[in-house]
């Protein structure tokens, strides 16, 4: 008799390293990005894409406030072509980052996601920046 999760075999090592290899290249997560920042080895601009009142009420320090909507050619044209962005939102229940990350890819920009976003973000127990004034690519 076999469990549901062994039901379906596992897939072959050289498929299950091309998968999780790809994988990487799209997301990063809470741990690694408060890592780069904190040890300021951040080699990427972090973007808080949800709306200004969320940013405002508390972002992860260090990140920008960009709305997933306001993602344009012309704001990115502030950054050289290989400027990585690293984004997220609210957290597994929002897909703004998921639709950020897609408009800067189709602007044949470098992206991954946060995964986990501010919901993640606090469950490792990180703390946010308050007070900022919301708007268009401010720093924390």
């Amino acid at each position: 008799m076999s469990s549901s999760v062994s039901a379906t075999p596992a897939a072959a090592s050289d498929a299950a390293i091309a998968h999780f290899s790809a994988k990487l290249g799209f997301e990063t997560d809470c741990w690694d990005t408060h890592h780069a920042l904190s040890t300021g080895t951040a080699d990427f601009v972090l973007l808080d894409v949800r709306g200004p009142a969320l940013y405002a009420a508390g972002h992860v320090p260090g990140a920008l406030h960009l709305p997933h909507g306001k993602i344009t050619a012309r704001r990115m044209a502030e950054y050289p072509p290989e400027t990585l962005f690293v984004v997220y939102c609210a957290g597994p229940h929002c897909n703004g980052s998921t639709k950020a990350a897609l408009a800067l890819a189709r602007l044949g920009r470098p992206v991954k996601e946060m995964i986990g976003g501010v919901t993640g973000w606090l469950d490792e127990g990180f703390v946010l920046s308050e007070g900022m004034e919301p708007g268009t690519l401010h720093p924390a």
